[in-house]
């Protein structure tokens, strides 16, 4: 299903057989997904005048379906492979709508087929925005948005580019595309990815005036406009029950409530992707961590322009999760009653997705936390405004007293509807719920106000961390590890059985939300282990996004903490690399009375079979005490630990749930010595 210029990509299959292939690790994120849901389920800007519509390279017929003709096809067989191959014959027109004739020939034999693919995913995937700098122009009571956007481009891959390829919306249009204040031609193609949430993307393939050649940038000046009403088509399409999908996917233009989740949701500025399916494995959670990291870096800018009325006039504007001012004035033009308008700095992207939220909603004050709810939420705004209160004291312990920026909570429009957070920024429905469930869910969120980190397992790790401490103080230590096992399945099953058996994720580098909000959790369950509450807090308080420029940071902010406790070692093999997990075993146990009378000498042999070296806590219980040593448990390693214990020992124990492994996370023997004798 990988797109190309001037084509229609339709599956060979139905939705519904190719979702029965969906890989493990598939299957692992989307059940990660749904619980992490679950858990919240209670420069100068562009010029404002679009310049005038562009000549492109063929005129539209205006009695055909879509803009492109179906030639070739990539998609999921009943057995689960991507297929390609010739498209299918076409459907009979639609009278009254338009299409482009496609160039390039359906009849490629397979090899050549597959050769003209990747070429051109090698295209996609060659291109890096640098930055962005937006003049959106949004027009809510016909659900519309215009765009225009000044995009430098760096061509990161190994050859020359000649043309590159840009991708929005399948409901935005292509006007023009210019460079160097000239237009330049292109042609358009429909293309099936559900990286958007109506299926599908347009793609202008855009001939260059000269090659773009490798490392360098160019600048491009584009304009494109359409309507974004709420789309669950590809959700449907695999079956979803049609009110789960409208509440998955609430993106949309309206007069009261504008949210436009970006890349992986509704794709409302400009990309460069390789089109995925639902279905086809991982690939589509894959590519839309690739996008989050490619873009990590990006600088972004954006001016906003709301035609409205005073009755829907919007009272808050939030670009990327941040907070902008509106201001609001009469229009001339005595058909719009008011403009609000609103410009962010220039800022630096992290791990995300540019996103744009615009809402008629009224404020409510909390602890570090603004509220913007709606009318029929009011009654429910106090029990979240003191969990934020009663949540609050326990971050400054861990996270210093005063956070970066303050947390925005946003009202969805419906009760239903899933939340969804980026940055600094909760946006959920403002649902009555008990203290229990809100103080977790502002543990979680309110973390996102103190760490502000471009890097994916820093932010989203603490922020799960976080969440998990506070379940050990409100519930108990056991309560907080099984609430981090219920993810691990999801982790073991991404991970490499051992390296180069899979690619495995960094955390450096990962782009999956098992390992940058699961494993990145057990790091930190790990390093407290290590260095102990009050070195990983220091660390945590001294954290400084703008000084993280090297890949060791943190780990020498720990380290200092710490007082130079030696950590390079586990950070080489649980962050810099990826190994897999480590897989521990208690191999066999020799009790024998010691000299001391009463007490027994234990010696256990341990063993870890994986290829990631971890410490781990190995526990003799006894009647009347019990005894903990730790041991370093290299890769592929086996070691002999001796314990002396007062009392006869009844159980030998290793690791205590917070290193994570492929199978368990504790392991436990039981001794009988009067029945050994």
């Amino acid at each position: 299903m990988i797109g190309h210029a001037g084509v229609i990509r339709l599956p060979i299959c139905s939705r519904n057989g190719a979702m029965q292939a969906i890989s493990r690790s598939s299957l692992a994120i989307l059940a990660f997904a749904l619980l992490f849901s679950a858990i919240y389920s209670l420069g100068q800007p562009p010029s404002a005048t679009p310049p005038a519509a562009p000549q492109t390279t063929q005129e539209p017929d205006k009695t055909q379906g879509k803009k492109g003709t179906v030639i070739l096809s990539r998609s999921i067989d009943e057995n689960g492979q991507t297929v390609d191959g010739p498209a299918p014959a076409p459907p009979a027109a639609n009278p009254g709508t338009n299409s482009r004739e496609a160039t390039p020939s359906p009849n490629l034999p397979p090899a050549k087929l597959a050769a003209q693919l990747a070429m051109e995913d090698a295209e996609r995937t060659a291109l890096t925005y640098t930055d962005f700098d937006l003049d959106v122009r949004l027009r809510p009571i016909e659900s519309r948005l215009a765009v225009r956007a000044l995009l430098t481009l760096l061509n990161d891959g190994k050859a020359p580019l000649s043309s590159v390829r840009l991708q929005i919306s399948s409901t935005l249009d292509w006007e023009q595309i210019r460079a160097a204040g000239r237009d330049l031609t292109f042609t358009v193609a429909v293309l099936n990815s559900d990286t958007d949430h109506t299926g599908q993307l347009h793609e202008a393939v855009v001939a260059l005036p000269t090659p773009l050649a490798p490392g360098a940038s160019a600048q491009l000046d584009v304009t494109y406009s359409g309507t974004v009403a709420q789309s669950a088509k590809r959700l449907q399409a695999i079956g979803t029950p049609e009110d789960a999908a409208a509440h998955s996917d609430w993106d949309v233009i309206s007069t009261d409530f504008t949210g436009l989740r970006g890349f992986g949701n509704v794709v409302w500025y400009p990309v460069s992707s390789v089109p995925v399916i639902l279905g086809d494995g991982a690939r589509l959670f894959d590519e839309i961590g690739t996008h989050k990291r490619r873009l990590s870096g990006a600088h972004f800018r954006l001016a906003l322009t709301v035609e409205t009325t005073p009755a829907t006039s919007p009272t808050i504007a939030l670009v990327n999760g941040r907070s902008i001012p509106l201001t609001t004035t009469t229009a001339v033009d005595a058909t719009v009653a008011t403009i609000a308008t609103a410009s962010s700095d220039k800022f630096t992207l992290g791990f995300e997705a540019p996103s744009l939220f615009v809402a008629t909603r009224a404020s409510h004050a909390a602890t570090d936390t603004t509220l913007w709810a709606r009318p029929e939420s009011d009654p429910n705004v106090a029990g979240w405004i003191n969990a934020a209160d009663v949540v609050t004291p326990f971050l400054q312990s861990w996270l210093g007293m005063k956070p970066r920026s303050q947390l925005t909570i946003l009202d969805l429009p419906d009760d239903g509807d899933i939340p969804y957070e980026t940055g600094p920024l909760l946006a959920t429905p403002i649902r009555a719920a008990g203290p229990e469930v809100l103080n977790g869910v502002l543990a979680h969120a309110l973390t996102h106000a103190w760490i502000l980190s471009p890097r994916a397992w820093l932010s989203e790790g603490v922020a799960h961390f976080m969440g998990t401490l506070w379940i050990e103080k409100q519930q108990g230590r056991d309560r907080a590890l099984a609430s981090l096992d219920n993810a691990r399945s999801a982790l073991a099953l991404a991970e490499p059985e051992s390296p180069g058996e899979g690619e495995g994720q960094p955390l450096l580098s990962c782009i999956s939300p098992a390992y940058y909000r699961t494993k990145a959790a057990y790091v930190f369950w790990m390093l407290r282990d290590l260095a102990g509450d009050t070195a990983l807090s220091a660390a945590l308080r001294a954290y400084d996004p703008a000084k993280d420029a090297e890949p060791d940071f943190f780990e020498k902010l720990v380290e200092q903490a710490s007082e130079h406790h030696d950590l390079g070692w586990f950070f080489r093999d649980w962050v810099y690399t990826d190994k897999g997990l480590p897989d521990l075993s208690i191999e066999s146990i020799y009790p024998t009375a010691a000299s001391v009378p009463g007490s027994y000498l234990v010696a256990v042999n341990l063993a870890n079979n994986g290829y990631t070296a971890a410490e781990a806590p190995v526990q003799v219980v006894s009647l009347s005490t019990t005894a903990t040593q730790r041991v370093v448990l290299a890769a592929r390693s086996k070691s002999v630990q001796r314990i002396l214990i007062q009392g006869i020992p009844t159980e030998v124990r290793l690791n205590n749930g917070t290193i994570p492994e492929t199978q368990a996370t504790v392991h436990s023997k039981t001794l009988d010595i009067s029945a050994s004798k």
